[in-house]
């Protein structure tokens, strides 16, 4: 997002968190639909999208055509947190798009924690994208944008159904819709990801040939923590291809202490001479 977009989407954001504060899980989380529901309106009609970022409109003018339409539909939070983000100023239609997607999925995410069951979610949605990832005709079945859409819903629903909870099939569901223009497995890398922001914990990725164990896990996950002053969630996947040492990625940061890299840079060198 642009700075302008950027700082509409925060006034809503600060809002959302002072709405979930006072609110019971079920109400959240059906806050959240609605507001999901108005950014599926929004990317189905680009017209209401311009015009409720049109910025020759004054932010009266925009709110007054959002609660037009929407009142009566939606609950007052919902309608509340939606009247919030559209009086900002937008950059441009798409980031208000993306501002609403966006806050859906805060809400969502704001439901689970209320629920104690955020930690949860998170490990579901990373452990089916390593399910994803590790099967090819999977991946390209759910990632396919031109199978129909409801096709590529139904099979997740049978992927999921008894093994994870609901918040997660509804956070996988948003990322087969693209979220925030993403493929399916980078959406679902940011839905992580957010979900460990809303815990106030930073992503490692942890690539290993064989699994830590719990103690190593969490020794790596301290040692991170020291690194960068927050709290670490680790996602660890196993590849034997990497021969052995670990691959950690925190953000842009990357840490590779793998065999494979070793052999590879002493390969390079090698054949330098």
């Amino acid at each position: 997002m642009q700075a302008a977009s950027r700082e509409s989407y925060k006034v809503a954001a600060e809002r959302l968190d002072a709405y979930v504060r006072g609110a019971e899980p079920s109400a959240v989380a059906s806050t959240a639909d609605e507001l999901l529901s108005v950014a599926a309106l929004l990317r189905r009609e680009p017209r209401l999208r311009r015009a409720l970022s049109d910025p020759a409109r004054s932010g009266e003018d925009r709110t007054g055509l959002l609660t037009g339409i929407l009142s009566g539909k939606v609950g007052a939070d919902a309608l509340d947190l939606l009247t919030a983000l559209v009086s900002g100023r937008w950059s441009a239609p798409s980031e208000l798009l993306g501002g609403a997607e966006r806050l859906g999925v805060e809400a969502l995410l704001a439901s689970a924690d209320k629920a104690g069951e955020l930690g949860e979610v998170e490990d579901e949605l990373f452990r089916f994208g390593q399910v994803v990832a590790g099967s090819p005709e999977l991946s390209s079945a759910l990632s396919d944008p031109m199978a129909p859409a409801e096709q590529r819903a139904t099979l997740v629903d049978q992927l999921l159904a008894g093994k994870a909870r609901p918040v997660t099939g509804y956070l996988v569901g948003i990322a087969l819709a693209g979220f925030g223009g993403r493929s399916f497995s980078g959406a679902l890398t940011r839905l992580v990801e957010l979900a460990a922001d809303r815990r106030d914990r930073q992503v490692a990725y942890v690539t290993v040939a064989a699994p830590l164990s719990e103690e190593e896990e969490r020794r790596l996950g301290a040692s991170l923590s020291a690194i960068y002053g927050r709290e670490v969630s680790v996602k660890q996947t196993v590849d034997p291809e990497i021969l052995g040492g670990v691959s950690v990625r925190v953000g842009s940061d990357l840490y590779d202490g793998t065999v494979l890299r070793r052999l590879n840079e002493t390969r390079n060198a090698l054949a330098k001479r």
